[in-house]
């Protein structure tokens, strides 16, 4: 990191580009949150399940996220492994209302997780139990030992309850994944100790 770099890491001028993997089941409400996190002036109005990934953009304080929406049709999950190895962060979104298909999210996260390209790395999960508005749904501590969260030691992780349609829970995701995400860049954490 060249001395510029670094000034503007001190300075917080330099957003670092972090890629992320938006990924669930179908219907969980991943691309609602991709899209609610964009700048009002960019969010879609009519929303549409993703076919295959789309790519969408964001910036927070200080990080600039790429995200990889992925489709959670059992059809096109098999592409999720093909994006392992840029991801610099996951969102794993998952329908708190739908109880049926927890096991089958479950059992999604269990692949991802023994994946040769995620194994082992420590890369940050965020997790969205989402759609928190719902009369069916459960609580994100509910969720969270549902998909056996606890066992999962050697990644930093966190659990949000989440609405997307209103945007509540999303903004405490985003900001615990950009704390753990600048905690992996030595460059600018070196220079703010």
């Amino acid at each position: 990191m060249g001395l510029l770099d670094k000034l503007s890491c001190l300075l917080g001028l330099k957003k670092k580009e972090v890629h992320v993997l938006c990924l669930g089941l179908d219907n969980s409400g991943k691309t609602t949150i991709i899209n609610k996190l964009k700048p009002s002036n960019a969010q879609s109005q009519d929303i549409v399940p993703t076919i295959g990934f789309s790519i969408e953009k964001f910036k927070s304080s200080s990080l600039s996220f790429t995200v990889f929406d992925m489709s959670g049709q059992g059809r096109y999950r098999n592409l999720w492994e093909h994006y392992y190895k840029e991801g610099q962060a996951i969102i794993f979104v998952i329908d708190s209302s739908d109880r049926l298909r927890m096991v089958v999210a479950k059992e999604e996260l269990d692949t991802l997780l023994n994946h040769p390209d995620i194994k082992h790395r420590r890369i940050p999960i965020l997790f969205f139990a989402n759609k928190m508005d719902l009369r069916d749904a459960v609580t994100s501590v509910k969720v969270s030992q549902l998909l056996c969260l606890e066992n999962i030691k050697d990644k930093p992780w966190h659990i949000c309850a989440s609405d997307a349609i209103k945007g509540e829970g999303l903004q405490e995701g985003v900001d615990w994944l950009q704390e753990k995400t600048i905690q992996s860049d030595p460059g600018c954490e070196d220079m703010k100790r």
